[in-house]
């Protein structure tokens, strides 16, 4: 097939990266599909799709043809290193006509043979997807209308590749989250608990979590927290930050050092993570609760014969927020008393001030079962209203004597 292509064997490329009887394969298969056909029509030997990764600032090699070795060896280019990487740095197609190891920084691109390059930006809006580039093992020139044909197809497979990562993100964001909020709560002696989750309807999982967990000495830990973000990267730092409390709660019966130790390992090692948590450590006796807030909105005391409130405990900077020492309050739990943690998701409205919700919620909660509890906060806080951010809520109660 000649160098250049025609006006029918472009169209044979808008027909492979249109033709909905791709739809019933699988994206790999997509994908490899039209990189086939871009081979065929263009007459050159190779083709690649580069995937970018804005967090590691690099492309990794996802799909090939003529170079499969690309992705069998997880290629991976800094954005602005080499060939593929001036092409993402710049965002505009790149023309090689010599390969060597002054113009790129793949070996396996001289390794082939190549000596003619061309590579095109993967933009979706103003997201930068990826590189598309093709390759010929003989040199030659690459009209306008073959940059124009790639840039096309380019175009295709960065709107293809950008729902996928969303869909994909989504669903690995429910999935850890899912995995890391209590299947079960736990039985403990002196305590009954009820728990609800809602995701918000806005775009991407966010970062809430809850957690119960015994502690030596028939103790008692509770947590309530809420990452900054949403998606699969605040899912991933929400089971970071709950995995690491849970160790520091082993080494130490003082909540206020528990979080510090948490905010010195987010501020090390995940600078410019943002969370909001409360930690409370209830007693083996039962009748007090020792409690630190970061940032967090105070729990609310329900106990029989008094009106329910806020806990009177001051906040104190949000994990990630250099700041003062962190406090520690402890608040009696009498029997029959209840307290109930929550996100921010549950009183925050974009047509209300946050006050209105807070005295809603310290209105209906009560000094009952906590399913009980539970039920009558979500009744009057969420409704029949969709939550646009997640919920999330714990009630725990002192077993009466």
């Amino acid at each position: 097939m000649s160098g250049t292509s025609t006006a029918d064997e472009r169209l044979q490329v808008l027909e492979a990266i249109t033709d909905t009887a791709l739809g019933h394969l699988g994206q790999d298969l997509v994908v490899a599909k039209i990189l086939a056909r871009v081979r065929e029509v263009l007459g050159v030997d190779t083709a690649t799709v580069l995937r970018h990764d804005p967090d590691a600032r690099q492309l990794q090699a996802i799909a090939a043809s003529g170079i499969e070795e690309e992705v069998f060896q997880d290629v991976r280019i800094a954005v602005g290193a080499g060939f593929a990487g001036r092409v993402a740095a710049d965002r505009r197609p790149v023309i090689l006509d010599h390969v060597d190891e002054t113009t790129v920084v793949n070996t396996l691109l001289q390794e082939r043979g190549l000596r003619t390059l061309l590579g095109v930006p993967m933009v979706a809006g103003d997201e930068l997807i990826g590189v598309l580039h093709v390759g010929s093992v003989t040199s030659r020139e690459f009209s306008e209308a073959d940059v124009e044909l790639l840039r096309l197809v380019a175009a295709r497979l960065a709107l293809a590749l950008q729902i996928e990562n969303s869909a994909t993100d989504r669903a690995a964001a429910a999935a850890l989250q899912r995995s890391l909020l209590p299947g079960r709560l736990p039985v403990v002696a002196g305590m009954e608990f009820s728990a609800r989750y809602v995701p918000g309807t806005e775009p991407g999982v966010g970062g809430d979590w809850y957690d119960l967990f015994p502690l030596p000495g028939d103790r008692l830990g509770i947590v309530m927290g809420d990452v900054a973000g949403h998606g699969l990267n605040a899912a991933v730092i929400m089971g970071r930050l709950r995995s690491a409390l849970r160790a520091y709660a082993l080494e130490s019966d003082d909540p206020a050092e528990v979080l510090s130790k948490l905010d010195r390992k987010v501020q090390h090692f995940e600078p410019g993570t943002l969370a909001t948590v409360v930690y409370g450590l209830v007693t083996a006796s039962r009748d007090k609760v020792a409690i630190s807030l970061a940032g967090h909105l105070p729990p609310v005391l329900a106990a029989p014969d008094r009106p329910s409130a806020f806990v009177d405990v001051p906040v104190d900077p949000p994990i990630g927020v250099t700041g003062p020492r962190r406090r520690r309050t402890v608040v009696d739990l009498p029997p029959g008393g209840s307290l109930v943690f929550y996100t921010d998701g549950l009183v925050e409205r974009r047509d209300q001030l946050i006050d209105l919700g807070l005295q809603r919620l310290v209105d209906v909660v009560t000094p009952e079962q906590p399913g009980v509890v539970c039920a009558r906060v979500m009744a009057a806080l969420v409704g029949a209203t969709p939550a646009q951010d997640d919920i999330a809520l714990l009630a725990a109660r002192r077993i009466p004597a």
